[in-house]
C-alpha cells in the first residue's frame, strides 16, 4: 500500500472571490443576500453539502466578503449571490476580483 502524499506534493488551487461594496450600499442587505445565495446552493444540493463544501466570510468593517468558489458548490454561490448583487445594489455598486490560492489561506485572509 502506497503512503498518502505529504501536503508539500498535493498542491490544491482555489479559485476564491472577493467582493467589495461601495459606501452607500447597505451592509445589513449586502449580509441578507450572501446568506440568501447559500439557503438557494442548499436548495439546488442540499444542507449537508452545502456545509461540507461552502466556505465564505463577511466582514462589516472592510465592506467586503470572500467565496471560496473551489467546489461545485462554491461556484454556485458565487454566481447566484453576484446575481443579486447586481439586482438589489447595481452593477457599480460593487466590484469582484476573482484570486488563485494555494491551500495555505482561509477565505477570511483575504479580506485585506
Amino acid at each position: 500500500m502506497e503512503a498518502l502524499s505529504s501536503e508539500k506534493e498535493t498542491k490544491v488551487n482555489r479559485d476564491i472571490y472577493r467582493y467589495r461594496f461601495e459606501r452607500d450600499v447597505p451592509l445589513k442587505d449586502v449580509e441578507e443576500s450572501l446568506l440568501l445565495a447559500v439557503l438557494a446552493a442548499e436548495c439546488l444540493h442540499g444542507e449537508s453539502r452545502v456545509r461540507l463544501d461552502a466556505s465564505y466570510r463577511f466582514s462589516r468593517q472592510k465592506r467586503a466578503c470572500v467565496i471560496d468558489a473551489s467546489t461545485q458548490v462554491g461556484q454556485d454561490i458565487c454566481r447566484i449571490f453576484t446575481g443579486f448583487a447586481i439586482k438589489e445594489f447595481g452593477e457599480d455598486a460593487f466590484s469582484v476580483e476573482r484570486l488563485s490560492a494555494d491551500r495555505q489561506p482561509e477565505p477570511a485572509a483575504t479580506l485585506d
